[in-house]
């Protein structure tokens, strides 16, 4: 690894606001992926990660198929000094890495694709045949296709045939399923009809125990649902709190050893007012791979919400 060097004048120790590291031979600019810029980093054989300044909490990922790069060692608080043990193979650290996807979204509610505004289930936008909306997603060969079953998670129960109905419809693009998944049979149901990764809300904060149950069964294939209102987490459709705040929720996730978060700001969905901006850069803080959902308008709202650090954004096409 190469000492840090001030990517504004081309040398010196002292801190910058924009920093590059050479880690694995690979060049990472720090502009743009972290707010705090102060970082000292060594590799394994007397190895650890500190950063001096952070948000909330610490970093505990894997790149997508890859190793595990960085495991915390310490309680996580507010304001407190963290370090980190680098434990395996580095090439490059991912909390630095930025690789933004755009995801089209279809909300299903009975047999038809439609938009709900703020999640309110009687403020209908729009409603189309799920043949017809899936085949104007699948024409743009997305990357990943985001299915929210909005009946299964008012409901409780995966729709099974109806994952299975859109994985047919989606060829060879894979699905991230959502709606109605409360156990970890139903889970494996929707991976079973079609779905690559499966997002979980409801069920993965029912229980203490929960959380870690889902991410030991399914691993990389699980995204856990932060839906946000007013501060708090949102549960069965949107429709109960979880009794949970942001940072309780985000330490929770980074112990359990979550991968992936699907972040959504509730009030935000629908409104075609952009993404809040302070809610993602808080959550990227935790180091967790974080997908953005509620608000997403254009290239522009992408190209902030990769500035603020998240790996992809869901975008509900009209």
């Amino acid at each position: 690894m190469q000492p840090v060097r001030d990517a504004s004048d081309g040398g010196g120790g002292c801190a910058s606001a924009t920093r590059d590291l050479l880690i694995g031979n690979r060049l990472i600019n720090q502009s743009g992926h972290l707010q705090t810029l102060s970082h000292r980093v060594e590799l394994i054989g007397g190895a650890e990660i500190f950063q001096e300044r952070c948000h909330d909490l610490g970093v505990a990922q894997q790149r997508e198929g890859g190793d595990e790069l960085v495991k915390p060692l310490c309680r996580l608080g507010h304001g407190s000094r963290r370090e980190y043990l680098a434990t395996r193979h580095i090439t490059m650290l991912s909390c630095y890495y930025a690789a933004m996807q755009l995801i089209p979204a279809i909300d299903l509610l009975g047999d038809f694709a439609v938009r709900l505004k703020q999640g309110d289930y009687d403020r209908v936008l729009f409603r189309k045949p799920i043949e017809d909306f899936m085949a104007r997603i699948v024409a743009t060969n997305p990357p990943l296709i985001h299915i929210v079953d909005l009946e299964g998670a008012r409901d409780g129960e995966l729709r099974r045939d109806v994952v299975r109905r859109c994985s047919l419809l989606a060829g060879t693009i894979p699905l991230q399923v959502s709606g109605g998944i409360r156990t970890l049979a139903s889970a494996r149901d929707a991976l079973d009809a079609g779905a690559s990764r499966i997002i979980v809300g409801t069920a993965v904060w029912s229980t203490s125990e929960a959380l870690g149950e889902f991410v030991d069964a399914f691993n990389e294939q699980l995204v856990v649902a932060f839906d946000v209102r007013d501060g708090e987490l949102s549960v069965r459709g949107w429709k109960a709190s979880a009794g949970l705040g942001v940072d309780e929720a985000l330490h929770r996730c980074v112990v359990a050893g979550v991968t992936r978060l699907h972040v959504t700001a509730i009030q935000r969905d629908g409104t075609m007012r952009g993404p809040d901006l302070g809610l993602y850069r808080h959550v990227c803080a935790s180091g967790l791979k974080i997908v953005a959902a509620g608000g997403v308008r254009d290239d522009n709202d992408v190209a902030a919400l990769e500035r603020v650090g998240c790996e992809a954004a869901v975008m509900g096409l009209g």
